[in-house]
Formats: structure tokens, C-alpha cells, sequence
């Protein structure tokens, strides 16, 4: 139950205390797929409570904003530093110097319009029981998808995050293993094998990435995983509404 509740304060803005000798990141990784659902129920709930109110279109702005505020915005940060670095011209220190920048350039603004655009507007499309249950298999499997990441790449630096976060086989295999559980329990069958897909696409392809321009993985690399994959199992859901 520590390494729960190291999940929870590391993946959420909640006032966890962890009392004693605190474990190391990486033993908590097996549970960031059970916060990322419980992250996604509360998304979804505010999706379902004020869609009879205001509209799909402002319910689902409000549970990409609630996405945003209970992670503290740690995984759109990520994905604003990558884009930033790997929109900057230079070599590997280059472009890490730029994603230690706490400011956002132009890279960075842009790709976090389009994430905002892109999963408000998938949740929008989406029925409203849909989106609650797309909003549950999508943020499991990102988080998921970051200790696939984080297993498959080393760590750029010496130091931070990403050097932190190491994780054994057997959490990469229950996060795996949790990730596909919710697709296939929120999503129907073929829009569940194809998310599988998708998210891990997301997960090799951000590795590889990390891997080629950056030397390795760090907190940002992982961050940037965890929202690019949420987008895709989304648009994988809204692709296949209504299938059954």
C-alpha cells in the first residue's frame, strides 16, 4: 500500500504523507495505471455532470481541465518541454538545456493547443457514457505506456526523473498487464485491441524518439508519453463509437 500511495502523491496534486522510509518511484510503477483510472473516472464524471447543464462541447473542456488540474499539469509539461527541445536547432545537450527551461516556447504552446483541441474535441464527439468509460481506458493505459517507456530507454541524464525512475520487470509487467485490463473492460473488443495498439505505438515510438535525439529517457520523454498516448486511445475510442 506504499508504493499505492507513492503512485497517488507522484501521479496526482492530492496531499498524500508518506510516513517512514519512502520507496523508490519505480516500485510504484505497477499501480500508475490504477491511479491513471481513477484519474480518468473523475474526469469522466465531470463530463457526465455537466453535459445536461452546459453541453457536451463545455463538459468535455472541463474534464480536459480536470485532467489538467488533479495531475498538476505534470504530464502537459512534458509535453511541452519535448516538443520545445526537439523543435530547437542543436545537438542532444541543446535540446535538453531547452527542456530544462521552465518557460514555454512556440513549439511547446503549440503542441499543447493541439493536445487540449484534439482530446476535448474526441470527448466531445463521444456519447456521454462513452466518453466516461474512454476517459478510464485512456488514462489507465497512458500511464501504463510511461513505464513501458521508462523500461525500454535509459535515462539521459545522471540525475532527475528520469535517471529516478527505474522499473523492475515485474512492475512493467503488471502496468502492462492493468493497461490492457481497462482497455478491454472499458472498450469494445476491436476498439480495445486497436487502443492496445495505439498506446503501445506511443509507448516504442516516444522511446525511440528519447533514445535518438535526446541520449535517453527523462521526466519530461515520460510526461510527453503519458499525454500523447491519452489522446490516442481516445481517438481510437471516438473511431470506433458505436461498435459493439
Amino acid at each position: 500500500m506504499r508504493s499505492a500511495l507513492l503512485a497517488i502523491s507522484f501521479l496526482t496534486v492530492l496531499p498524500v504523507r508518506l510516513r517512514g522510509e519512502v520507496p523508490h518511484l519505480g516500485a510504484a510503477a505497477g499501480w500508475f495505471p490504477v491511479v491513471g483510472a481513477a484519474i480518468g473516472a473523475l474526469a469522466g464524471g465531470i463530463r457526465a455532470a455537466f453535459d445536461p447543464l452546459v453541453g457536451p462541447g463545455a463538459a468535455s473542456i472541463l474534464a480536459v481541465a480536470t485532467l489538467i488540474v488533479v495531475t498538476g499539469a505534470l504530464h502537459q509539461d512534458g509535453l511541452a518541454d519535448c516538443a520545445d527541445g526537439l523543435g530547437v536547432r542543436g545537438d542532444r545537450e541543446r535540446r535538453l538545456t531547452v527542456m530544462r527551461d521552465s518557460s514555454i516556447g512556440t513549439f511547446g504552446a503549440l503542441a499543447l493547443l493541439i493536445w487540449v483541441l484534439l482530446v476535448a474535441q474526441a470527448l466531445a464527439e463521444l456519447s456521454c457514457g462513452d466518453a466516461v468509460l474512454a476517459l478510464i481506458a485512456a488514462c489507465a493505459a497512458a500511464r501504463g505506456a510511461a513505464v513501458v517507456h521508462a523500461a525500454r530507454v535509459g535515462p539521459a541524464r545522471p540525475d532527475g526523473l528520469g535517471a529516478g525512475f527505474v522499473v523492475a520487470r515485474g512492475a512493467t509487467a503488471a502496468a502492462t498487464a492493468a493497461s490492457i485490463a481497462a482497455l478491454a473492460l472499458c472498450l469494445p473488443l476491436d476498439a480495445a485491441a486497436a487502443a492496445v495498439a495505439a498506446v503501445a505505438l506511443v509507448a516504442i515510438g516516444s522511446s525511440e524518439m528519447a533514445r535518438r535525439t535526446l541520449g535517453g529517457r527523462t521526466g519530461d520523454t515520460l510526461g510527453a508519453c503519458v499525454a500523447l498516448a491519452e489522446a490516442a486511445a481516445l481517438l481510437v475510442a471516438l473511431g470506433f463509437q458505436g461498435s459493439s
